[in-house]
């Protein structure tokens, strides 16, 4: 009997199933540098304990016998260490991750906590082509204390193993199309109202934008073959497409969408600075592949604004989008109705920014 895992194929996957992942992950100030290192990363909260402490985000943690004050890191680190979880029982044997929805990051993450991840089946369909099939799952990473940290739904196309493998019933699950506003969560403590503008990098408020405002952030990243495989490693995401040049049938290395989310979000501080704090995902689809060479830039519309009941903070919705070249007529679709040529991610997202 092998001791080999070769992971889940379509075929083994059932609506229902629960999948507890393996190797929870502690995560620690060396995440924070490492992610700081990989993405130009500079938004003030994760940066500065200093910061994080003025809006009321310093946690009291135990460390051993003595209690120390920490600040939050980015909650992108959460959500790849825990997406990273997911990867050897769901998207091994992937043809691509195909989107996201209903993310909630329920609580701040700071060095220290250990997540553990785990997902359950919600829908599955075989493709016409028999394959392959998409397997939509939700899943959710706890705490040591069991809290939930963070949940969201996504959908992977996975390979079949066997062809003759008779195709399940189809069940398409019904994901919001957003998480509404009155359903975000505002991390305990959070108060904006003595915000420090010059610190934070840039003056503009909630009232500052505008529903339908588009923003050029200007910056360009070009994406390397030794720092996306750093990120994945660092995740721990197992995908052989982002390592293995023979698990693709042109030999390249596809760069993790989850790379590409977290270069647009750091690109996105240059127009975005004040916001802050990522507060849900409603939506995220990786529109076309990226590789190394690839020099990624991002724009960004506002889709609409709510305000929250903690002292002094705005929500705003914007739609993030990763370009390969810069497209400074930020076009998302064609008159086809399809993605314009260039278009990496088109990402629905809530965040938390000063009023």
């Amino acid at each position: 009997m092998s001791k080999t895992n070769p992971g889940n194929f379509f075929e083994d996957f059932s609506v229902g199933q629960v999948i507890e992942h393996a190797t929870p992950r502690t995560v620690t100030e060396g995440d924070r540098a490492a992610y700081g290192s990989l993405y130009p990363t500079r938004f003030a909260i994760p940066s500065s304990a200093q910061f994080a402490s003025s809006v009321g985000l310093s946690v009291s943690a135990l460390r051993g016998p003595v209690v120390v004050e920490e600040h939050p890191v980015e909650e992108l680190i959460a959500f790849h260490i825990a997406f990273g979880k997911t990867v050897p029982d769901i998207s091994l044997n992937a043809v691509a991750n195909l989107g996201y929805a209903e993310l909630r990051f329920h609580r701040l993450v700071v060095p220290g906590d250990t997540l553990s991840t785990s997902s359950e089946v919600i829908g599955l369909k075989q493709n016409s082509n028999g394959k392959s099939g998409v397997v939509y799952v939700r899943s959710t990473a706890v705490n040591q204390r069991g809290e939930v940290a963070l949940d969201w739904a996504r959908w992977v196309m996975v390979h079949k193993r066997d062809l003759d493998a008779p195709a399940p019933e189809t069940v398409l699950p019904d994901l919001a199309p957003a998480v509404a506003a009155e359903d975000l969560i505002v991390p305990k403590g959070l108060d904006f109202t003595s915000y420090d503008f010059t610190a934070a990098g840039e003056p503009h408020r909630w009232g500052d934008y505008e529903v339908g405002e588009k923003i050029d952030h200007v910056d360009g990243v070009t994406l390397t073959e030794s720092e996306h495989q750093q990120a994945t490693r660092l995740w721990q995401n197992t995908a052989k497409v982002h390592f293995n040049a023979e698990a693709r049938p042109d030999g390249r290395n596809l760069v993790y969408g989850g790379h590409i989310i977290s270069m647009a979000r750091a690109l996105s501080f240059n127009g975005l600075a004040n916001a802050q704090l990522i507060a849900a995902i409603n939506a995220g689809a990786h529109t076309s592949p990226a590789f190394a060479g690839d020099t990624v830039y991002a724009w960004s519309e506002v889709l609409d604004r709510a305000e929250t009941d903690a002292p002094g903070v705005g929500a705003l919705r914007l739609r993030l989008v990763a370009t390969k070249g810069r497209d400074e007529s930020m076009t998302l679709r064609g008159e086809d109705g399809k993605y314009a040529p260039g278009v990496l991610l088109d990402l629905d997202c809530w965040a938390l920014i000063p009023v």
